[in-house]
C-alpha cells in the first residue's frame, strides 16, 4: 500500500485516519441498521448547521427555490441534514440495505430484470438523492452486470476499505473517474456490460445546461456513452420512505436524439438529464445533496450582490 514517494509522516497520518475510519465502521455495524441510521441523523441535525456547508446549502436553496421563504428553507435544511447524517450512518451497513433484505422496494423492477436477462448494456444515471448508495446496490441485487464509477479517497488505506465495504453488498466493479475510468467504461460497454454514473454534480469542463433556471456545467460523459453505443440513458432515483427503508425507482429510459449532429445531440442529452434531476429534486427537495456548490461562481456572486444591494 505504501508508496516510496510518500513521506513517512504522510503515511502515518493516513494510517491514523484509517484507524479512525475502522472505529467508525465497527461501531456503527455493532449498532445495527436502525440505530446507526438514527444516530447518523442526530449527528447531521446537530453538527451540520455549524459547518460552512450549511451556508452553501442555504444559498443553493435560495437559487433553486427563490419563491420560498426563510421558514421553508430552515425546514428543508433541517431535514436535509437529518437525511445526510442518516446516509453516512448507514454506509457501514449497506449490505443490509438491499431489495433482498426487505428494506428496499424497487419500483420498475421488471425493467432491471429485462436489462439483466437480455444483457442489454445501458447507461444508468442518477444523482445524490437520499441514500444514493442504494441505487448501485439495487442494480447489482437485480443481477445486472454494471461498472460503477467512484471518486477515489485521497487516503489509499481508506479507499481500499471503501472498496471492501462495497464488496459486501455486491458492488465489485469499479472504474476510477478520469481518463483511465473513461477507458474502463468504454471497455465494459464493448463487453455488453452496463455502466452507472452520478450526473448531478458540478463539472467544470462540462456542458452549460439549464438547472433550476441557471446554467450549470454538467458532465457529458453519460450522454456521450449512450450515443456512441446506440443505447439509452436509464435514470433511477432513490427515496427514503421511513427511517432506514427506501424506494428505488427505475424511471422511463431517456433516449438521446440522433440527428447526425453529435455535438448538438450530446448537448440535448445533457439538458434532458438536468431536467430529469430537477424534476426529482422538486418532488423531494429535502433529499438532495444541497451542500455541493452546483452552480458557477458568478451565479453565487450575483446572489450575494443582490443581498448587499438590499441591505443598503
Amino acid at each position: 500500500m505504501s508508496d516510496a514517494r510518500v513521506s513517512p509522516t504522510q503515511d502515518l497520518l493516513w494510517r491514523l485516519e484509517a484507524f479512525g475510519y475502522d472505529l467508525f465502521m465497527g461501531l456503527f455495524r455493532l449498532l445495527g441498521v436502525d440505530a446507526a441510521s438514527a444516530l447518523g441523523g442526530w449527528f447531521g441535525r446537530t453538527f451540520g448547521p455549524l459547518s460552512g456547508a450549511h451556508k452553501v446549502a442555504d444559498r443553493n436553496l435560495r437559487l433553486a427555490f427563490p419563491e420560498k421563504d426563510a421558514a421553508w428553507r430552515a425546514d428543508m435544511l433541517r431535514r436535509q441534514w437529518d437525511g445526510l447524517g442518516r446516509t453516512f450512518g448507514e454506509f457501514p451497513l449497506m449490505d443490509k440495505l438491499l431489495p433482498s433484505t426487505g428494506r428496499v422496494e424497487v419500483v420498475g423492477a421488471e425493467r432491471l430484470a429485462q436489462i439483466a436477462r437480455d444483457s442489454e448494456p445501458v447507461v444508468f444515471v442518477s444523482g445524490h438523492l437520499s441514500n444514493w448508495e442504494v441505487m448501485p446496490a439495487a442494480i447489482v441485487d437485480s443481477g445486472v452486470t454494471c461498472q460503477m464509477t467512484y471518486r477515489a479517497a485521497n487516503n489509499p488505506y481508506i479507499d481500499e476499505r471503501i472498496k471492501k465495504s462495497r464488496f459486501r453488498y455486491g458492488v465489485r466493479l469499479f472504474a476510477p473517474k478520469g481518463g483511465d475510468g473513461a477507458r474502463e467504461l468504454l471497455d465494459a460497454m464493448k463487453r455488453g456490460e452496463s455502466v452507472a454514473l452520478m450526473n448531478d454534480q458540478k463539472f467544470n469542463g462540462g456542458i452549460a445546461a439549464p438547472f433550476f433556471g441557471h446554467d450549470s456545467r454538467t458532465a457529458p460523459g453519460p450522454t456521450r456513452l449512450a450515443i456512441r453505443f446506440g443505447t439509452v440513458l436509464q435514470p433511477m432515483s432513490v427515496q427514503r420512505t421511513k427511517g432506514a427503508h427506501f424506494r428505488a425507482v427505475v424511471h422511463d429510459p431517456i433516449v438521446p436524439p440522433s440527428t447526425g449532429d453529435r455535438t448538438a445531440d450530446i448537448e440535448a442529452g445533457v439538458r434532458m438529464i438536468n431536467a430529469f434531476m430537477e424534476d426529482r429534486i422538486r418532488e423531494r427537495p429535502e433529499e438532495w445533496f444541497w451542500v455541493h456548490r452546483r452552480w458557477p461562481n458568478e451565479v453565487y456572486a450575483a446572489l450575494l450582490a443582490g443581498d448587499a444591494a438590499r441591505e443598503r
